[in-house]
């Protein structure tokens, strides 16, 4: 073996674990529980942290789901740490679930999607394990008990090369966040809910869950997020409350919609889930940005906020 390569590998993972050793888990900064179906909101913070937690207090929302791939590539250190522990504790908020899917490339559609997204791409999945590793010490630094991404257009053919090589990239992650008291959880959208069903089952770790995407089943063509409750529903530990139409053209997934304005049955997906016991946040993901993208979250908020308290009361 190049004796080079060895010594700067051990290097790299020597600087690795010295910026872990200054992230330990805090518990100065702990939140209260949630209540039950409480809403929250998918922020991508990099870059201006604080204006985005100042728009969950304008929004009146004490969760939030953390986008985090703009830190990617060294972004997660010791400092930036501090810096949310800080933020969390002065706007008093629940940080739910942290998120990357990256590297780049990332291809949100059907022609390149299947090549790019994920750790199903051969090319791409070490990078992709690896950004996980540092998102869920990044997570359990602040607290943060679930950790979430796109798994990728999982092979429906289980004697598909591809599908053996992914378990075992699933079962990896898991691993690590096991080693942080973690759940990972896989996002609904590029595989059909059996296909997500049999991996949880292959990857065999009880800490493999589901983030339900009530659009991404939609917009990718593979269910209907009320009946893909009944399969998955177990495993779900968190939802992003999103809206969509079903893909139109062959090539591009559906539209993306305000809430109310798609598909999605809220209701009913709402419904059954509370009646199988689930008790996490509803995280509003709006894929727009600016002003309007606040104001249609404040809309979906109000829309949302009705269903859920007939639910709840049902």
């Amino acid at each position: 073996m190049d004796s080079q390569l060895t010594r700067r590998s051990f290097l790299a993972a020597a600087a690795t674990a010295t910026v872990a050793g200054a992230m330990r888990p805090s518990t100065l900064f702990a939140a209260p529980a949630l209540p039950p179906m409480a809403l929250g909101l998918l922020i991508a913070p990099f870059g201006a942290p604080e204006s985005r937690f100042k728009v969950l207090q304008e929004l009146g929302l004490n969760n939030c789901f953390l986008s985090l791939d703009g830190y990617l590539g060294g972004g997660f250190t010791a400092e930036v740490v501090a810096q949310y522990r800080e933020l969390i504790a002065k706007y008093g908020v629940t940080v739910t679930t942290v998120e990357v899917v990256g590297p780049q490339p990332l291809v949100w559609n059907f022609a390149k999607g299947p090549s790019t997204i994920g750790l199903v791409p051969r090319e791409y999945r070490q990078k992709r394990i690896d950004a996980l590793r540092e998102a869920s010490d990044f997570g359990h630094a602040l607290g943060v008990t679930q950790v979430q991404t796109h798994c990728g257009f999982m092979p429906e053919d289980p004697a598909d090369p591809l599908w053996g090589e992914t378990v075992e990239a699933i079962r990896t992650v898991a691993k690590h966040c096991e080693g942080n008291g973690q759940y990972f959880l896989m996002e609904t959208g590029q595989e059909t809910p059996t296909t997500m069903s049999r991996m949880i089952y292959e990857v065999k770790m009880a800490n493999v869950g589901v983030g339900l995407d009530t659009a991404n089943l939609i917009l990718y063509g593979k269910a209907n997020p009320v009946d893909a409750v009944d399969i998955l529903g177990p495993h779900v530990r968190a939802i992003h409350a999103k809206d969509g139409k079903w893909p139109t053209n062959p090539m591009e997934l559906g539209e993306e919609v305000v809430i109310g304005k798609g598909l999605v049955n809220f209701r009913e997906v709402f419904s059954k889930l509370r009646a199988i016991g689930y008790t996490g946040a509803v995280t509003i993901e709006r894929e727009t940005s600016g002003p309007q993208q606040i104001e249609d979250v404040r809309h979906e908020k109000m829309y949302l906020q009705k269903i859920l308290n007939e639910v709840m009361a049902g």
